[in-house]
């Protein structure tokens, strides 16, 4: 059976363009029914940053379970603070029936087995809970709404599990029963560190997540077939991660393809036009010095190098093997007095005055 993908144009996100989205997929009388309450899973990495599903399109999806006994929009612990409080980006939202639940303060969990490694996940991930996955539309190779699914790990400290990400990821999956209604958010699109988001207005959304992350791959300008994400869940039977194989419907994916393949030439011009040069490394000591700017190693922080390596990742960059690099610029900015560290049981620990 061919996957189906709505991709629909707005001027302003309200529940009409996402209504038609769904419409365009078939709709979802299935799954917006009065026994089965609604768990939102967004994708906010923090609290103070933008580069989340904005409060219109959490706010249509919410709209659009009118018969759901309870949504709850959910999300995880990291080490940039709890759940709690990066849920309250979308606090006008809250009513007694649409809750913010954080998926670490959980007490009613299920032990399974993930990455080859016995973990908890909340009970609210599980079926007969509708799971809805939302997220931004932006130009990572670890994706988007699959990557989203690291944020159903309770533990805050996960960034060892990088390493075995796409497993991790399809273990998840297999284990909550999959994804039911996948939202991919393009307003803006997001190419990491360095590049100022572009306003594009689009949303992607369909049944299929592996399909919905493809297509929106495609369009940020990376290859499906090269991101081992999508190819370990099309690997497993649990999504397309064929653009051949899937259905775009609504708008033109051909027009919209250009669009952002002119977004991105502006991007790439910008980023040629700033300074430094333009290297993986140029890359990570700007995205250090808005790290340090914004606050992120200021005390009580004392952050290790590994929760250094993972703000590059929520920027964009990846780390894999490049622990001598990000270990070299912190020692540069120890060395002029920008940063400060010692050693303590976690190892290396850097912050600012």
């Amino acid at each position: 059976m061919t996957s189906k993908v709505a991709m629909v144009e707005f001027d302003g996100v309200d529940l009409a363009p996402f209504k038609r989205a769904l419409d365009l997929i078939g709709g979802i009388d299935d799954l917006n029914i009065l026994r089965r309450p609604v768990v939102i899973k967004v994708g906010v990495f923090s609290h103070k940053a933008k580069n989340h599903a904005s409060i219109g399109l959490v706010g249509a999806i919410i709209n659009s379970f009118t018969r759901a006994p309870k949504i709850f929009v959910a999300e995880s612990d990291n080490y940039k603070g709890t759940g709690s409080e990066r849920l309250q980006i979308w606090k006008k939202l809250y009513t007694d029936r649409v809750v913010p639940f954080n998926l670490s303060d959980d007490s009613e969990v299920r032990k399974v087995k993930i990455a080859n490694e016995e973990m908890n996940l909340s009970h609210m991930l599980f079926k007969p809970n509708v799971f809805v996955d939302t997220h931004i539309l932006r130009s990572f190779e670890s994706g988007s709404i699959l990557k989203n699914l690291f944020g159903c790990i309770m533990d805050s400290k996960r960034r060892k599990y990088h390493k075995v990400l796409p497993k991790l990821l399809a273990d998840v999956y297999e284990a909550i029963g999959g994804i039911d209604l996948a939202v991919l958010d393009g307003t803006y699109f997001w190419r990491g560190a360095g590049d100022a988001p572009v306003r594009m207005n689009t949303i992607l959304v369909g049944r299929d997540a592996v399909a919905v992350e493809t297509v929106g791959a495609t369009l940020a300008g990376l290859d499906p077939q090269k991101m081992p994400v999508i190819q370990e869940f099309a690997k497993r039977g649990l999504g397309e991660g064929n653009m051949e194989n899937i259905e775009v419907r609504g708008a033109s994916f051909e027009k919209l393809h250009e669009k952002f393949t002119s977004a991105q030439t502006t991007q790439k011009r910008r980023r040629a036009q700033s300074s430094g040069p333009q290297t993986w490394g140029g890359h990570a000591n700007h995205a250090l010095k808005t790290l340090i700017s914004d606050g992120f190693f200021k005390p009580p922080n004392k952050r290790t190098i590994d929760e250094v390596a993972e703000a590059l990742e929520a920027r964009g960059l990846s780390t894999k093997g490049k622990e001598n690099k990000i270990l070299d610029s912190l020692a540069r900015r120890v060395r002029k007095g920008v940063l400060k560290k010692t050693k303590d049981s976690n190892g290396w620990v850097y912050w600012t005055e």
